[in-house]
């Protein structure tokens, strides 16, 4: 692990004991919805607050962008964060979700971590140099059949806005997999991809901060990366995140 990512484990850990201390005392927590579709708690904002101010007098080379905050100037180069992807599931007092953080030189991410405190995991990765997971090397699945395989997915909290709500999708996918999980965290569920807890992910109509880190952690165990028609690369409006033995099969029914 290198000097940096050692020091970016220690801020995003701090971060989690922050949100831990929100998730613990729910009950005094105001929910709030930026939009009908987007849930936002003062958790959401205190652990983004505390990750800005951390990371910019750390980094200061680095530009910020955060899903609460919006863009800082430089954008050339920057941390890409979600301070709790699966927001609504934290208010509810689940445990699937996650502080999610990313690093993206020249358009290129290059160290991700996603650490879910509530279930007290933490899955980094640098580019070129593997994944891991509470400093455990992980790889995706060996499952090569649709048949036989654990998929996950995740709908918008409103979708009747949307002409495809992946309803249709999930339900063909559904019908020719053993197994079908809902998170409501795209960063957990592209880490239990690279983990090989599941064997595929698919969403669509997310942001680069609700993947960025994620996807990078699952491409370094082994993951294959690709939007609905199998083209190579991190989609976040639509991405498929599969162990690669079963991407041909699930793009027949995307």
């Amino acid at each position: 692990m290198s000097i940096m990512l050692a020091l970016l484990e220690d801020v995003v850990r701090e971060a989690g004991t922050i949100a831990l201390t929100y998730f613990n005392d729910l009950k005094n927590v105001e929910v709030n919805k930026k939009s009908p579709r987007d849930f936002v708690t003062a958790a959401d904002v205190a652990v983004e607050a505390f990750l800005k101010q951390t990371l910019t007098e750390k980094y200061p080379e680095y530009g910020f962008w955060g899903e609460e905050s919006g863009q800082s100037d430089n954008q050339t180069n920057r941390w890409i964060v979600d301070p709790i992807d699966g927001t609504h599931s934290f208010s509810r007092g689940q445990y699937f979700w996650a502080i999610s953080v990313a690093l993206e030189i020249n358009q290129e991410l290059i160290m991700g971590v996603v650490y879910a405190p509530a279930l007290n995991d933490f899955y980094c990765a640098e580019q070129g140099k593997g994944a891991t997971k509470n400093g455990r090397i992980i790889s995706v699945s060996s499952v090569d059949n649709l048949a036989e395989s654990m998929v996950a997915t995740g709908f918008a909290c409103l979708r009747s806005y949307l002409e495809d709500n992946n309803l249709q999708r999930f339900a063909k996918i559904a019908q020719n997999t053993t197994g079908q999980r809902r998170f409501g965290s795209a960063a957990v569920d592209l880490c239990l991809v690279a983990d090989g807890q599941v064997d595929a992910f698919w969403e669509q109509e997310l942001n680069l901060y609700d993947v960025a880190a994620g996807a990078l952690i699952a491409k370094e165990a082994g993951a294959t990366l690709t939007d609905f028609q199998g083209n190579i690369g991190i989609f976040p409006k639509q991405i498929l995140a599969t162990n690669g033995l079963i991407l041909n099969e699930l793009l027949l029914l995307m």
